[in-house]
């Protein structure tokens, strides 16, 4: 056995301790991301290859084998193309840190790199109107305990616009309803922001917060009464906004026919700010994004803005004119 060969182990080890953590300080979120892919992209050639994980070398995942491993990712899994893409991000990221550190893979790993990212449609972007909002936001019980953890979580969703991973790791601590009322969120790369509230949203707070556990890394929205500690999961979340749509469907039967997620929710609070003339960069901010040509996707999906920026122009031919063609061959292609 090589060098290289028994070098791959200790390659991987060291891209996820000193690459990412020390070197990069990534997230926890995406370390846990790149787990993942590494945990199925290594079960998927062990099986194909007839060897343990720990005994594959890096010239079993060469190009071949990650092509692979996408299509089994999109076939047999079922995962779109947007997962596919993120799969191979983080395995080009290996890569390129395994070519550093041991240049006699290079070879390998530029054939690797060459993959290129997969093209997808991306679907219009929906959102709620402001009444069907209302009614998710109406619909838990409120004189049960987790009833009114769900209306203050929703409410906090739509005012913010928070994703729902910075929804989950708020804390008491990030709760500021002194002078100002304000959300602390912590996004994605560890950039923070600060999104005021309504007055609406802070009153709900402050008669949330004495339910809790007040301690300042204490969860916000904790899965459980009288379990301090434990936040509500992502999935959680999910299940609580499905059985709010359902209540609110009988009040908002459009509900009963959409596909809604926590996601949806951030689409609606962008559009809204949209709508009623908040400046694209403003909202850029508030969502989080680090590109405003991220937060231009609203404007595209906004109809109505499209609509009335085209009334604005005169239309030039009221009497369309239709090609008529003057040769046997263009009439019969004129007709298919």
């Amino acid at each position: 056995m090589t060098s290289v060969e028994r070098a791959f182990p200790a390659l991987l080890q060291d891209f996820f301790h000193r690459r990412l953590v020390a070197q990069r300080g990534a997230s926890a979120h995406t370390i846990a991301s790149y787990r993942d892919t590494f945990t199925l992209f290594l079960g998927y050639a062990a099986e194909r290859t007839g060897r343990t994980p720990s005994a594959l070398t890096l010239e079993d995942l060469d190009a071949p084998m990650v092509l692979d491993f996408l299509d089994h990712l999109e076939t047999e899994r079922g995962n779109s193309a947007r997962t596919r893409n993120l799969r191979l991000t983080a395995i080009r990221s290996f890569m390129r840190y395994a070519s550093l550190r041991e240049p006699t893979l290079l070879p390998v790993a530029q054939r690797v790199l060459a993959i290129p990212v997969k093209r997808f449609d991306r679907p219009v972007l929906g959102y709620l109107s402001r009444d069907a909002v209302a009614a998710i936001i109406d619909a838990p019980d409120r004189s049960t305990w987790s009833g009114q953890r769900d209306a203050v979580l929703f409410a906090v969703l739509y005012n913010t616009g928070a994703r729902v991973s910075e929804l989950v790791r708020l804390h008491v601590a990030d709760v500021l309803l002194d002078r100002a009322s304000s959300l602390l969120l912590h996004g994605k790369g560890r950039k923070e922001r600060v999104v005021p509230l309504w007055k609406s949203t802070a009153t709900q707070l402050r008669a949330w917060l004495p339910r809790i556990d007040r301690s300042p890394d204490a969860p916000v929205f904790p899965n459980r009464a009288g379990k301090p500690g434990k936040p509500l999961s992502r999935s959680g979340v999910e299940h609580q906004l499905r059985v709010a749509c359902r209540k609110a469907s009988e009040r908002h039967p459009s509900l009963a026919t959409q596909r809604i997620s926590p996601h949806t929710l951030r689409h609606t609070t962008a559009m809204h700010l949209l709508q009623s003339g908040v400046d694209i960069t403003v909202i850029a901010l508030w969502l989080g994004h680090e590109d405003t040509a991220t937060t231009h996707q609203y404007v595209e999906a906004d109809l109505a803005m499209k609509e009335a920026a085209l009334r604005r122009v005169e239309d030039p031919a009221p009497q369309p004119l239709r090609f008529t063609a003057t040769d046997r061959l263009l009439d019969f292609l004129e007709a298919l």
